[in-house]
């Protein structure tokens, strides 16, 4: 079977590998442009899935965005069966999601129809959900609506970054991608489709959201300080300066919240218990320990972060 795959980010860098790996006939790979970085912006970066494909010598198309003629040309041209999916970064057209004759499927990091939407693996542990997973589902014009194709569930672990959630998630979901598209070959796929009204929905983050509120109980600091790590990292402020908060432990203890209570390691109240941060990040500083910014220049027992 001829497939098209549609990805961009190292999440989708596993399930490339996997069909790969799995002599699928992968023809061709979209994914989005080389981004410029460095100071000067003059250094473009591929998208890691560009790396892999350039790797095992597929073609690559990089447009702006998935429309048009030309695009719609370049996609007829690989002559698709398939289209797979996984966290490309584009809304497509329901003229791009009828060219495979076989339509299209995406690997969706959570347990559908919840979570729908762009930011899923990290509203799960904001949630303070016990379990989350990955589906595969065919693909229509409503976000992440489609027909169940399958599904997987896995614990989230009780001090699991959104980082390290992210991989366990992107590993699990090539496995299944590689099996769904076994049974589909063999006629023994069956889709199911979506209860609407049990979805709920995972919007893209925003800096509001990222924003530490020490009043809350420790439990939900801890869980909103892993639900963005490493990316975008969740903050607060001490002397009027951003500091961004990685590996929290919830526990026991008092204070006013935000008040530092200890700084060996760092222990900053909430309301109620005590959070440990063991990493930090002040804004044009490289991440530290908690312990080392409070023997530099940081706040000492008795401070308060807001």
């Amino acid at each position: 079977m001829r497939i098209v795959f549609f990805g961009t980010p190292e999440f989708a860098v596993p399930s490339l590998e996997a069909l790969i790996a799995e002599r699928a006939a992968v023809v061709g790979v979209v994914t989005q442009p080389d981004k410029p970085r460095g100071r000067s912006r003059s250094a473009l970066v591929p998208p890691p899935v560009k790396v892999v494909a350039e790797r095992h010598g597929l073609s690559v198309l990089q447009p702006e965005r998935p429309v048009g003629d030309v695009f719609l040309a370049a996609l007829r041209h690989w002559r698709p069966e398939l289209g797979v999916v996984v966290a490309y970064g584009h809304i497509l057209r329901p003229e791009v999601l009828a060219l495979p004759s076989r339509g299209m499927i995406n690997l969706h990091p959570s347990l559908l129809p919840e979570l729908r939407g762009a930011a899923p693996i990290n509203w799960a542990i904001l949630r303070g959900d016990a379990d989350t997973g990955v589906t595969i589902i065919q693909m229509e014009a409503g976000m992440d609506s489609g027909p169940i194709l399958t599904q997987a569930v896995t614990p989230i672990g009780a001090n699991e970054t959104a980082g390290e959630l992210a991989g366990r998630l992107a590993r699990l979901g090539a496995e299944n991608l590689v099996e769904a598209i076994a049974l589909m070959q063999m006629g023994r796929l069956r889709p199911v489709a979506q209860d609407a009204a049990r979805a709920t929905l995972a919007p893209k983050i925003d800096r509001k959201l990222t924003r530490i509120a020490w009043g809350e109980p420790a439990a939900a600091v801890s869980r909103r300080i892993r639900a963005f790590d490493p990316e975008p990292g969740a903050w607060t402020t001490w002397n009027e300066t951003e500091v961004k908060l990685f590996a929290p432990t919830a526990g026991r203890g008092e204070g006013e919240p935000g008040e530092v209570v200890s700084i060996r390691p760092l222990r900053v109240a909430a309301g109620p218990g005590v959070v440990e941060i063991a990493e930090v990040q002040p804004a044009g500083r490289a991440r530290m320990t908690g312990e080392g910014w409070c023997r530099g220049r940081g706040p000492q027992i008795g401070d308060r972060l807001e």
